[in-house]
């Protein structure tokens, strides 16, 4: 672990001696990590199990009321960590979850006179030379910034298209208090590996790098405008989607002016409804749009928080809706790999027909689980769970008797521990978007059934991935019939040569293999293309009866070439 740099032990306004954050994020860390190895791990060794079980949940909740009252006071990445742990109900106990949920709303404003300064700082000149109007109470304020309703000049507005507008601006001196968080979660992370149950599981080191370059992106604002560019190139033309066009002209690394598209939070229920709109249609359309990101475009939103989405009533529009979702704050992105998200669709198609063998088989794909992993006993746990829960929506599932899903652990716990499960690279942020987009759609319905929305988004994939199929086919079909073509020709060349002395073929019985080589060779070009054109036409049959029928008519002409040939070299 490199040595904390020099210039990250300044005082920094609001954070204290940098140096004393650091230790304390440490000493925070530390005593932790203690507390888990004693009551998780020694105790277990030494047979008092149950004395660990007994106090787990009292200790899972000082240890969040502590991580809270931690980060309220130091801000920073700290409020980043609590939010990322508020948001995995998967694997982490309410204890945790609902101490942190809501952490964000008790971040306190930076005081408009340092603000002001640092705006004008970044635009080069006061606020009214650009702004005939600028809100110094703000309408959000976060971790990394803060946000400001202001409106444009005239001769600016004209210029740029619209005149309201709002302008994040970032908190002062927190370039300096990210690089002192990561310093001190470099240094947690390192602690972690040593932990064989942990580094079996997850690159922890790697985890933080991927979280580290997450932050330095978020806190560059020209960056987070290029992404909402992106963002809206991929939605162009979707009724479902809006995006804030950003000013380019007053914007800079940190300061952001972008149009004003505030609206109804996404999960403000009484809202929603007092605006006409009911919240059980936003939920299914919210939900489609994420799959869009994450398993089409490959670009998706990481921070779908509610704070993040609005919905934006649309009087007049052409889409099916009268509203859209409008999605704000493209600090945190992720993308994923063409490789990751094709083992992501066979995962969702997977899920959705209950296939418990091609879900763990998807898992595998996507990198989750190592490629020499015994499954068997994984595929048939998997196969278990679907036939009882699979389909069951959150509301149903909150009343099976949880001695079921007690009795389920006990039997199959033991076969998760030990199968050699890993965090690939860049997953981390796809959780995170699915988690969230899992706690939005339940607020919007607490009857939500997730499996509403996947079914039929599988089945799309399902009609997709048939379309590549039937492409493939017919690319196979076109490549065996070229080989047909090239392969007597290749054959004669062989002869030629043979017969010009460049090869030596004295010996009759080398010439007698030699022809029956081309005549098996002619029968095994024939019936591959008499399988590609068969197979070709009953993939495309389904979508194209009149191109499927005569791909498998013409598949005839290879068929009898090949017996033809066949009875010529009886």
């Amino acid at each position: 672990m490199p040595p904390l740099r020099r210039d990250l032990l300044n005082p920094v306004p609001g954070a204290g001696s940098t140096r004393a954050r650091y230790r304390r994020i440490l000493r925070f860390a530390a005593w932790n990590l203690a507390s888990i190895w004693w009551f998780e791990l020694f105790l277990p060794r030494i047979g008092m199990a149950r004395a660990a079980e007994r106090t787990r949940s009292r200790r899972m909740q000082r240890f969040a009321r502590r991580f809270h009252l931690l980060a309220v006071d130091l801000g920073g990445l700290m409020i980043k960590v609590g939010q990322f742990l508020s948001s995995r109900l998967d694997v982490l106990p309410p204890e945790i979850t609902d101490e942190l949920e809501g952490l964000q709303d008790e971040v306190p404003p930076v005081p408009f006179p340092a603000l002001r300064t640092l705006a004008e700082s970044e635009l080069g000149c006061p606020l009214e030379r650009v702004f005939a109007v600028f809100e110094e109470t703000p309408i959000a304020a976060a971790s990394l910034g803060q946000a400001h309703r202001a409106r444009l000049l005239p001769e600016f507005a004209e210029e740029a298209g619209l005149k309201d507008v709002v302008v994040k601006v970032q908190r002062p001196g927190i370039d300096v208090i990210v690089a002192v968080d990561l310093a001190a979660l470099r240094r947690v992370g390192g602690w972690l590996s040593r932990f064989r149950l942990i580094s079996d599981r997850a690159d922890v080191p790697a985890l933080v790098e991927e979280f580290a370059q997450t932050s330095h992106e978020e806190i560059d604002y020209l960056h987070e405008a290029a992404n909402s560019e992106r963002f809206a190139s991929d939605f162009d033309g979707d009724a479902r989607v809006q995006v804030p066009q950003p000013v380019w002209e007053h914007s800079t690394r940190r300061v952001l002016t972008l149009e004003d598209v505030t609206a109804i939070k996404v999960t403000d229920v009484a809202a929603l409804r007092a605006a006409g709109i009911d919240p059980a249609e936003v939920a299914p359309v919210f939900a489609a749009v994420m799959f869009d990101q994450l398993f089409t475009n490959g670009f998706f939103h990481a921070d779908p928080h509610p704070g993040n989405i609005f919905v934006t009533p649309v009087h007049g529009g052409s889409g099916e809706k009268p509203w859209k979702l409008t999605f704000i704050d493209f600090g945190m992105m992720g993308e994923v790999t063409a490789s990751t998200r094709s083992g992501l669709r066979k995962l969702l198609i997977a899920a959705a027909a209950r296939d418990g063998k091609g879900l763990v088989a998807a898992i595998r794909d996507v990198g989750v689980l190592i490629p020499a992993a015994d499954t068997v006993e994984l595929e048939r746990a998997m196969t278990q769970l679907f036939a009882r829960f699979g389909g069951m929506g959150f509301a149903e599932l909150r009343e099976v008797d949880p001695r079921e899903f007690r009795d389920f652990a006990v039997e199959f716990g033991d076969l998760v521990r030990s199968l050699p499960f890993q965090l690939p690279e860049n997953f981390l942020l796809i959780i995170r978007a699915m988690s969230l987009t899992s706690g939005v759609c339940s607020s919007l319905d607490p009857k939500f059934n997730l499996w509403d929305s996947v079914e039929p988004y599988a089945a799309r994939l399902l009609r997709d991935e048939r379309g590549n199929l039937v492409q493939d086919a017919a690319r196979q079909a076109l490549d065996a019939a070229g080989l047909v073509l090239r392969l007597p020709g290749r054959l004669d060349g062989f002869l030629t040569r043979a017969e010009e002395g460049s090869l030596s073929v004295a010996n009759p019985r080398l010439e007698r293999q030699v022809a029956r080589l081309e005549r098996t060779a002619r029968r095994t070009a024939s019936v591959l293309v008499f399988a590609a054109l068969l197979v070709a036409g009953a993939v495309v049959r389904t979508d194209d009866a009149w191109l499927g029928n005569a791909l498998m008519l013409a598949s005839a002409v290879p068929l009898l070439a090949g017996l033809w040939a066949g009875r010529r070299g009886l």
